[in-house]
């Protein structure tokens, strides 16, 4: 047991170092020293016999070897962590694994969080945030039930269905402009998938490229109440600060709207679990 654990810590220091690209950001995130973590890696590669990383450049870059490593060791880490949650959750009659992209979770998965808790409480839950990537492949290799993404890999042994509709409004934080000022600027770009650049570049064919572009609705949030500018976000994020003013609606901007959809293995044998609770999510965002 011992030998399986010190492996895993050797695996998750060696994703963090994938991650991060530098020893020392990797040392904080895994709330160890530098050091440690450049001997966990040392004793990896000792381990498989091949060196995982370059470290000839100033940032540490992935050898073949290390490329195909990955996958393997996200796999082995999420189904020790299934494995542990399996035997050790006692009172757990049924759990649940899922995940989402950084994108959904505090537009659509949040609040489906809280509601399983609250309508399933002996229900054992283990939810996290992923790339898209790694979910469809976590999905593929069993260690995920269900995803929650905006545009979902199309394959025969996953099921895809529509779970909500989330509309996008640009709102200010200035009041009284129209979508040509509010574009030109102050404008934050929100990143919310190919589909929605290629809606936004129909939509505004002159529009120049924004300045600020942010891969995280919270974050453009934040940004434009403290920087001041304009963005497109979810409406439900924004009605609060539209009912007391704190923001603005753009005049004559269109309203885009993006389906979100759940992705599970198609042969799950959580299959009643899953569509039973994915009834929780809001029809509209």
């Amino acid at each position: 047991m011992y030998n399986m654990r010190m492996n895993l810590e050797l695996l998750r220091t060696f994703l963090e170092l994938h991650r991060n690209r530098h020893f020392g950001r990797a040392a904080e995130a895994l709330h160890i020293t530098q050091a440690a973590v450049s001997q966990r890696l040392k004793s990896l590669e000792a381990i498989l016999g091949v060196t995982l990383f370059d470290r000839s450049q100033r940032e540490i870059r992935l050898t073949p070897e290390g490329g195909r490593l990955i996958r393997h060791a996200e796999r082995l880490i999420s189904a020790w962590r299934a494995a542990r949650q399996d035997v050790s959750m006692a009172g757990a009659s049924r759990q649940l694994v899922l995940g989402g992209s950084l994108r959904l979770w505090d537009v659509v998965l949040q609040d489906w969080l809280h509601r399983l808790r609250v309508s399933y409480p002996d229900l054992a839950i283990i939810a996290e945030s992923q790339t898209p990537e790694v979910l469809t492949r976590r999905l593929i290799d069993g260690t995920l039930d269900v995803a929650i993404v905006l545009e979902p890999a199309q394959l025969d042994i996953l099921q895809v269905i529509e779970v909500a509709r989330i509309e996008f409004i640009c709102v200010s934080s200035h009041a009284g402009l129209d979508i040509d000022q509010a574009l030109a600027f102050g404008y934050v770009y929100v990143d919310w998938g190919l589909s929605h650049a290629l809606e936004h570049r129909r939509a505004y064919p002159d529009a120049e490229e924004a300045m600020t572009r942010l891969s995280h609705a919270k974050m453009a949030l934040s940004y434009i109440q403290a920087i001041g500018g304009s963005a497109y976000l979810p409406k439900r994020m924004v009605v609060a600060q539209l009912e007391s003013e704190a923001l603005h609606t753009v005049e004559g901007a269109v309203v885009f709207e993006r389906p979100a959809y759940a992705a599970y293995p198609v042969r799950s044998p959580r299959l009643d679990l899953i569509t039973e609770t994915l009834e929780l999510i809001s029809a509209t965002q």
